[in-house]
């Protein structure tokens, strides 16, 4: 099978930074699917295991953790589909990525694909979806019917996009996303947030410009290390704070004083771990997609870079890196 992968952690615009490769075929273990991958969308995780994971010496990588595609073959134990079926997924960071024809994933991390939508809207959601619904639903545990305030920190990436429309449409929240160009500032709207501030001014000040002093949570989504002085401002007290970066360090003492709590949201968690609600990921991802079709819920795909190979998956690595992209970029098909 064809497949993208990289020998040693390396800038992108080296010309081994990413390689077209030839793979065996994979075999399904007792509980995985076999899908041939028609879609894959590139996301910030990608970016950091390219640039700072070694493979075993003498051996390739394989990234990528979101896909759509066709299940060909399914372990012997597999309750939860069969082949022919179309399914979405973002899989996990424990096993080779989706950057390749044919792909093994476990079947109680995967979703049926939404019917309404073709293979590159689809690939744009799974990995974005579980981490924001896992965030705003298992880690800050935010009622439906709290009418209450989020602020949105990096509301116009991959996991802002989906997130905004999340806490819009299945809560009573008001919404405040943060943007600060005018293309993005007007994604972000048009996403539903009901307010959109600017990221590149202090946060607090710029909350007390639309009328909130503070608010009760915040969805720290990049650089929580520039903001967090900001957040530990605006955060109101007995609030709640998530966050999904990689600070290089993060001091809580701050958040003492108001009694404020510190989440992590790790969407990987369930899969590294097998944990017992492993497949709360797949009854989601088929929440998301009924969703998706009742017209509630929108893709976030941004961009379409053409087929997936690795001059491609270059191109979409560096507008990850430039911090310039909105919504999710999608490749498609060998």
């Amino acid at each position: 099978m064809k497949a993208i992968a990289y020998r040693q952690p390396l800038p992108i615009n080296d010309p081994q930074s990413l390689l077209d490769i030839t793979l065996p075929d994979p075999v399904p273990g007792p509980r995985d699917l076999l899908v041939e991958v028609h879609a894959i969308s590139v996301n910030p995780v990608d970016v950091k295991v390219r640039s700072s994971a070694t493979p075993p010496a003498g051996e390739t990588k394989v990234i990528g953790w979101d896909a759509a595609g066709v299940v060909r073959a399914v372990g012997d134990q597999v309750t939860l589909f069969k082949a022919g079926d179309h399914v979405y997924y973002a899989g996990s960071i424990t096993r080779p990525g989706a950057n390749s024809e044919l792909h093994l994933v476990d079947e109680r991390i995967v979703g049926s694909m939404p019917s309404s939508l073709d293979f590159a809207q689809a690939a744009a959601l799974p990995l974005t979806s579980i981490t924001a619904w896992e965030l705003l639903f298992d880690r800050l545990n935010v009622p439906t019917d709290s009418k209450d305030a989020i602020l949105v920190i990096g509301a116009a990436g991959g996991v802002g996009s989906i997130l905004v429309q999340l806490a819009r449409k299945l809560t009573n929240l008001t919404v405040i996303g943060t943007a600060s160009r005018s293309n993005t500032r007007e994604w972000v709207e048009k996403l539903g947030a009901h307010h959109v501030i600017d990221h590149t001014q202090p946060l607090s000040a710029e909350l007390r410009k639309i009328g909130f002093e503070n608010v009760k949570y915040v969805a720290s989504l990049n650089q929580t290390d520039l903001h967090y002085d900001e957040i530990v401002k605006l955060i109101a007290p007995q609030g709640h704070l998530a966050l999904i970066d990689d600070p290089a360090s993060l001091d809580a003492m701050p958040l003492k004083r108001k009694s404020a709590s510190l989440h992590w949201e790790f969407m990987f968690a369930r899969s590294m771990f097998e944990t017992p609600d492993m497949q709360k990921q797949h009854d989601l991802l088929n929440e998301v997609a009924s969703l998706i079709d009742l017209g509630t819920l929108r893709t976030t795909l941004a961009e379409h870079y053409g087929t997936i190979n690795a001059k491609n998956l270059k191109r979409a690595h560096a507008l990850i890196e430039s911090n310039q992209a909105k919504g999710k970029i999608v490749l498609e098909g060998f």
